[in-house]
């Protein structure tokens, strides 16, 4: 048994005037367009530079979630889900799960991923997953504006079709831009300030002293300035670099001698409130709440709620665009197995409570449903008294 049957050639056809707008100068449907390897390079030195956005990016999928895959028919629900806990990922992951996430990670990042779904020809079976690089697949229309071709990108350049594009896993975000599209800009001033934040601290935060002797006017002390000064010198030096050992040494001479610290004067600028309005831009287009980066800028204990919730919806988005993938890799195994069955995916509930909250939450509800069922017996019991 075939684990992918051939498709037959499509016979979808759409109005000239739905898609004239959308069309290449060759007459193909323009999709969103795959992201080339300078942005993907770029998106990953942002990762690298920045890690807020790093952290904020690995927190969103965490925090998407574990999942259930369940069979529509039982007899197989044990099969599957031993095959989906060991299946082998790449070189080095093993389980959907982990697939899932380097698939999520990538989606954010660049706005697009792309997965295969590797057969082994002697057994006629899934022999594992693999996330593919995005910037080396290109994407466009097939024989109809609902199907996909894809090509791969050679390090000359060149394209070459996929054998079996039926294999490939592909899910983009809305207008098939990545998260990160903006950040750029504001991470760049961002990094300018943290440098020169260093540079200060290299000049003014190093203590460093400035000692001048000044020789009396007695001509014989004037005589040995040069000799007094040297050794005034080197016992500073000893002195200062026996502080890097736990050793105190006190410094004594003799004269009119004056220590100041340098720079002492000059006041370090405040940063505080240009790199909190650059982090408010980032925060804000990564649609994360602020006190998950270990960033305390909620007031109230509402706010914070507040922005829970709307955390929760951004990651419901997430898994409406991950859950045809999940079902695609189990209905591929069922299909390998001469299965006759559909998979359907069953998420955990996002938790982003704390414990308390939760069992009030579920007090709350208990109580709720004990004055339904009292109110419906209530109104049983008067209906018979009609009748």
């Amino acid at each position: 048994m075939k684990l992918f049957k051939k498709k037959e050639k499509s016979a979808v056809q759409i109005a000239p005037e739905l898609c004239s707008a959308q069309r290449y100068t060759e007459g193909d449907l323009r999709l969103p367009p795959a992201i080339e390897p300078f942005e993907k390079e770029l998106y990953d030195r942002l990762r690298f530079a920045v890690p807020v956005i790093d952290a904020a990016l690995m927190k969103i999928v965490r925090l998407t979630g574990g999942f259930n895959v369940i069979c529509s028919d039982e007899r197989f629900q044990e099969e599957l889900d031993l095959f989906l806990e060991n299946v082998p990922v790449g070189l080095t992951g093993k389980s959907l799960g982990d697939f899932v996430d380097n698939y999520l990670d990538s989606l954010l990042t660049y706005g697009s991923a792309v997965g295969e779904i590797v057969i082994d020809s002697r057994e006629n079976c899934i022999a594992g997953l693999f996330n593919g690089d995005i910037s080396a697949v290109n994407i466009v229309s097939g024989a109809d504006p609902l199907t996909r071709s894809y090509t791969m990108r050679g390090k000359n350049g060149s394209l070459r079709p996929v054998i079996h594009p039926e294999r490939i896993l592909y899910s983009t975000l809305t207008g098939g831009r990545s998260l990160l599209r903006g950040l750029p800009a504001l991470s760049s001033i961002l990094l300018r300030i943290y440098q020169c934040i260093g540079q200060n601290f290299d000049r003014a935060g190093n203590v460093r002293y400035a000692v001048t002797y000044k020789p009396s006017k007695d001509s014989g002390e004037a005589a040995y300035s040069r000799e007094r000064a040297m050794q005034i010198a080197k016992e500073w030096s000893d002195g200062m670099n026996s502080a890097k050992y736990g050793q105190v040494k006190d410094f004594v001479a003799v004269g009119d001698i004056d220590i100041k610290v340098i720079g002492a004067e000059n006041q370090l600028f405040d940063t505080e409130i240009p790199v909190r309005q650059l982090l408010e831009q980032i925060v804000a287009k990564l649609s994360i709440p602020p006190f998950l980066l270990g960033l305390n800028w909620s007031s109230t204990e509402r706010m914070s709620s507040q922005q829970a919730d709307i955390l929760t919806s951004e990651l419901e988005y997430y898994r409406r665009i991950l859950t045809p993938v999940i079902r695609d890799v189990g209905n591929a195994y069922l299909c390998s197995r001469g299965a006759d069955a559909v998979c359907r995916v069953e998420w955990e509930n996002i938790n982003l409570q704390d414990e308390s909250a939760l069992a009030e939450a579920r007090l709350k509800n208990a109580q709720a449903r004990e004055i339904e069922l009292r109110l419906e017996e209530i109104e049983k019991k008067n209906i018979l008294e009609v009748y």
